[in-house]
């Protein structure tokens, strides 16, 4: 071939290819297919609502070491300390008492007590509960009474046990830095709540599996669709930061409805916000008790868990107290054998 025909012949090549990479890199189909990654995740889901089941299930409660903050009278056989804990970066407070003498083997078995509604700012770690946390101290538990975020000397805003997980998260964190004491065997811990401490030890239960029994007494316990829709406290409780339902202000509630719908226009997301809907993954056997003269919680509450739990093949006791307060305080000795009976029969 002549030098000048393999001349011309190279210009061709050369312009041809420039209009074959020019077509190429404008067309939006190939470039998507030769030059970008392959998505095969599809849209990112969004992560579950903070007031959420999932949401606590996904969270991770490391605690701390428990400090001990002040040295109490002691009980009857028992020592009482005011010890601290660590949630989510805050220093919280709680009782702690220990049985006197050398523990079993395997250690002391545990009771985490979730006391119930009382104005944070009025609330006192070793003030109301005294004959409550005696009962079990007594009978051969470490007990802790965390304090929550914002009561006390604890750390933080104090949320409300409704409107936030922030109360359950405490809780949480103080299983595990009870479980890091010498002398206590992490094996067998059992939880204890009263009204609004009744919420936060279901909702414990459904989240981690290391809690062998519970004990409720008029506990707050209805699904958030009933809480909504069936009941309101006499005395209105801490809302979500920023709302106060005292001053004109829309409540936990009103803040929900108003961004998700009323729980018939939504029942999804309602249901994943309720511990009734993960009955299925409790931990361990309930015992409930509730008055029937409780102006506080409505008794149908802890029907209702009743029969949903034995629904679900759960194992549950349910005992009502004809004409009693929302304290027991006709039947406290009575409740208190039964509760410190139960822990026994599961917990040692």
């Amino acid at each position: 071939m002549k030098p000048l025909q393999v001349f011309l012949l190279l210009g061709i090549l050369i312009i041809g290819g420039f209009f074959v990479y020019s077509n190429y890199s404008k067309s939006p189909s190939l470039v998507g297919q030769f030059m970008q990654p392959e998505n095969d995740g599809g849209p990112a889901s969004e992560p579950p609502h903070p007031l959420s089941i999932e949401s606590l299930k996904n969270g991770e409660y490391p605690g701390s070491d428990l400090v001990i903050e002040q040295t109490l009278d002691p009980g009857s056989n028992y020592s009482r300390q005011i010890v601290s804990y660590k949630s989510e970066g805050l220093k919280i407070y709680a009782l702690l008492t220990i049985p006197n003498g050398t523990p079993p083997a395997g250690g002391w078995p545990i009771i985490i007590f979730n006391h119930g509604y009382i104005p944070p700012k009025e609330y006192r770690t070793t003030e109301r509960y005294l004959a409550y946390t005696d009962a079990f101290s007594r009978a051969g538990y470490v007990l802790l009474k965390p304090d929550y975020r914002g009561h006390g000397n604890s750390e933080g805003e104090a949320t409300g046990g409704y409107g936030t997980n922030d109360y359950s998260i405490d809780v949480l964190n103080a299983v595990s830095s009870i479980k890091k004491y010498s002398g206590v065997n992490p094996e067998k811990i059992g939880m204890w709540g009263h009204s609004m401490g009744g919420s936060v030890t279901l909702k414990n239960m459904v989240v981690r599996k290391d809690i062998k029994a519970g004990v409720i007494w008029a506990g707050v316990v209805a699904s958030y669709p009933d809480l909504v829709e069936r009941w309101r406290r006499r005395s209105p409780q801490p809302t979500l930061p920023g709302n106060t339902n005292m001053s004109g202000r829309s409540s936990w509630r009103q803040n929900l409805i108003a961004q998700f719908g009323e729980p018939s226009q939504n029942p999804d997301f309602w249901a994943k916000l309720s511990a009734n809907s993960y009955l299925s993954d409790i931990s361990g056997p309930l015992q409930l008790h509730h008055g029937t003269s409780d102006s506080s919680v409505p008794i149908e509450m802890s029907v209702k868990l009743d029969e949903q739990l034995k629904a679900a093949g759960k194992e549950v006791e349910y005992f009502e107290y004809p004409g009693d307060d929302h304290n027991l305080a006709n039947n406290l000795g009575v409740a208190l054998q039964r509760s410190v009976a139960f822990f026994d029969k599961y917990l040692k």
